[in-house]
């Protein structure tokens, strides 16, 4: 087992967490985003709880790893998670040079979106969608 394998592993297994807690997704906003300032950097990441599993991911490391970290493995990690939780995920180094720093601010940039996602809002009486109505 090397760290492509564990990687992608933990990125399914937190994928289908997120899938299962959210459940029917009756009166979660299911969409969010934000653009995070970290340091030097600037991180796009927007999210939505479709069902429609995809990943747009651009940016640029200037190492080939962090510490440890093969910094190849963060886009494969965002690839597992949002094709296992089955939603459209959206992430972009709009500014930064420290590489520790953008893939920092990408998994607090998918975090706060992910919250903003899956708030409980009550004036939201059903799920989210226009499937089967247009």
């Amino acid at each position: 087992v090397d760290c492509h394998q564990t990687i992608e592993d933990v990125g399914i297994v937190l994928g289908e967490a997120i899938k299962e807690a959210i459940g029917d997704k009756m009166s979660i906003r299911g969409y969010g985003d934000i653009i995070l300032p970290m340091d030097e950097t600037l991180i796009m990441c927007a999210i939505d709880l479709s069902g429609r599993p995809y990943l747009g991911f651009e940016s640029t490391f200037t190492a080939d790893s962090v510490g440890y970290f093969d910094t190849q493995m963060v886009k494969e990690f965002f690839y597992a998670i949002s094709y296992s939780a089955g939603m459209n995920l959206h992430i972009r180094k709009i500014a930064g040079e420290n590489d520790h720093h953008i893939i920092e601010g990408m998994f607090k940039a998918f975090a706060k979106a992910l919250d903003e996602a899956t708030v409980k809002d009550t004036r939201i009486k059903t799920i989210l969608s226009t499937k089967g109505s247009l």
